[in-house]
């Protein structure tokens, strides 16, 4: 029979109606055989998520002192019980258990360090999932609650960032039996070590727990709900009339991704990209739109299926005579980054320059040494730093086969006086990365859309 994985996110779970929401979508297909639920997200009444709150929690409070929130350990505690009730009381679900069990998990742990910030952690999904499984079965659903410790979701011991051991995979296959008359539902975010202690994943884990299950049942899509209809053609808090774009490839998604369209955790469309599977990225709150589909392969029927926008980047530009001649300057450069913990993005280069990309928040009580210690090692002539940057990213598969799209691009910024500081075509010619002050970057995305995405003439 049809395989269909569903994960639910924090929007679509942060509440009781929410999660009524999900009971209809769930019982409206018999093939949703696999469900996958997050922690609450963040609603009207809580403006922390949950996450945080057990995080804070975990650290005696310090998680929200260092971001200068005046939040305190008790009050964390009370507002995750206090969330864990309502939701019980407003589904209809008797609370004694839950309630009494969560409270001996935050309080009584002599866990410390990542062991105890990982299974606090793990507690969102482990009790919201008790909760909705509750509630689906007292709405008549057959369905089975399968708990990460119980049926094998093996991790590593990076108890902050696990990652999935290949036993899992046999674990998967051993426990869950797909068949028209049981549904499973299975929560996000955490697995467990060889020596069955609680990890998790990266934050935004639960997208990575679909991925996994869809991979090791050979799902015939992964469908991904959330609060959004899908991946749009440009951001549309900036321009409202974007539209979703309907079929995506995984490359495509990646490079969009990358450049601040943040649906979905890249991670977790690793396996689904090796054995074909399709992503199917839905709206929980218009469950009749037909969202955004992940493919391996589509025919392109267009040069550009969208554009991204990635702000507060700086660029560091160093000058030294005979750069390029000298073997090895390139990777001793990227390794002094590394040093400093600074991810790094794009390298345009010639022969006697070349620029560093970066997220500028990562400079911050950085710089000063940074620049000390590549002038130092490198023996640079000059290093000039910009601020305030915006990359702009066209993508697109269709990009390959008519470059004449970077032209129309140059034109359409020349037309409207947007001057840009970088232009940079990526190696697979499916990208096209150009550098614009922040201050026009807005302007630019929309003259850039009007011109590329709606062939709009000036």
């Amino acid at each position: 029979m049809s395989i269909k994985v569903c994960k639910f996110g924090g929007s679509s779970v942060k509440d009781a109606i929410q999660i009524k929401k999900v009971l209809d979508i769930v019982k409206n297909d018999d093939s949703r055989n696999v469900i996958v639920v997050s922690a609450p997200g963040r609603d009207e009444k809580y403006d922390e998520k949950i996450t945080d709150h057990l995080l804070n929690v975990a650290t005696c409070g310090k998680y929200f002192d260092e971001q200068n929130i005046f939040i305190s350990k008790e009050q964390s505690f009370n507002a995750i019980i206090k969330k864990y009730k309502k939701l019980c009381f407003d589904l209809e679900i008797e609370d004694k258990q839950i309630l009494a069990s969560l409270e001996k998990d935050l309080k009584e742990t002599t866990l410390e360090d990542e062991k105890r910030e990982a299974y606090f952690l793990s507690r969102g999904e482990h009790y919201n999932a008790k909760i909705i499984t509750n509630y689906f079965i007292s709405q008549g659903l057959n369905i089975k609650l399968m708990l990460p410790e119980e049926f094998g979701f093996m991790l590593s011991e990076d108890f902050r960032d696990g990652k999935v051991l290949p036993k899992t995979y046999e674990n998967i296959e051993n426990n869950f039996e797909i068949n028209k008359d049981v549904k499973y539902l299975v929560p996000g975010f955490y697995g467990v070590t060889n020596e069955n202690e609680i990890a998790v994943m990266s934050r935004g884990g639960s997208d990575l727990t679909g991925g996994e299950l869809a991979y090791a049942l050979d799902a015939d899509i992964y469908e991904n709900w959330t609060d959004t209809n899908g991946v749009y053609e440009v951001d549309p808090r900036v321009i409202s009339s974007a539209n979703v774009i309907p079929r995506l490839t995984f490359k495509e998604l990646r490079l969009l991704s990358s450049k601040g369209f943040n649906v979905f955790h890249f991670d977790a469309m690793l396996n689904c990209k090796k054995s074909k599977i399709p992503i199917n990225i839905r709206n929980t709150n218009n469950k009749d739109h037909e969202g955004t589909i992940i493919l391996s392969e589509r025919v392109p029927m267009e040069d550009l299926v969208g554009i991204a926008k990635l702000d507060n980047m700086a660029s560091i530009h160093l000058q030294k005579d005979m750069l390029a001649d000298e073997i090895g300057f390139t990777a001793e450069l990227l390794k002094i980054f590394s040093e400093f913990g600074i991810n790094t993005y794009h390298y345009p280069t010639d022969k006697d320059d070349i620029a560093i990309l970066v997220e500028q928040e990562d400079l911050k009580g950085k710089i000063n040494n940074l620049r000390r210690s590549i002038e130092k090692r490198l023996k640079t002539d000059n290093i000039f730093v910009s601020y305030n940057l915006s990359i702009i990213t066209l993508v697109g598969i269709g990009l390959k086969e008519n470059t004449f799209a970077l032209v129309d691009a140059i034109n359409a910024l020349k037309e409207n006086n947007i001057s840009f500081e970088m232009f940079d075509m990526s190696p697979s010619k499916i990208s096209l990365h150009i550098g614009i002050s922040q201050n026009t970057a807005n302007n630019a995305l929309q003259t850039l859309y009007k011109k590329l995405l709606l062939k709009e003439e000036f």
